[in-house]
């Protein structure tokens, strides 16, 4: 969690000082080392939901920062040292058929079985 927090206060002093985008970024990985996306686009959803934080102007840097980086291919040069497990997907498993519906009767009641007392 810690390298968590030193991301995110990279990013608010980077975006407080009035960098954005790639200078933004640039910025935060001079100060945390070499990190990766997946770990900037983390700690920016920590800043956008630091209560705290409500200058508007830095959370659209932040936030844009956030989307721009949020698809990035993690490349082999970029050490990412959380894996992610995926449950696997229900259209994967195996599924049993459902049981056979039942078949109604096409046949009308006649008069005598629609009305027993007749």
């Amino acid at each position: 969690m810690g390298e968590k927090k030193k991301i995110y206060h990279a990013l608010v002093d980077g975006a407080t000082a009035g960098l954005s985008d790639k200078a933004l970024y640039d910025f935060v990985q001079m100060e945390c080392g070499k990190t990766g996306s997946k770990k900037i686009v983390r700690a920016s959803l920590l800043a956008l939901s630091d209560p705290d934080l409500r200058d508007g102007n830095i959370l659209n840097t932040i936030y844009a920062l956030a989307i721009k980086h949020r698809l990035d291919v993690v490349g082999p040069d970029q050490h990412e040292s959380e894996e992610v497990e995926v449950a696997p997907s229900i259209a994967t498993k195996d599924v049993e058929e459902p049981a056979a519906k039942r078949q109604r009767s096409k046949a009308k009641p006649t008069a005598v079985a629609a009305n027993p007392q007749a």
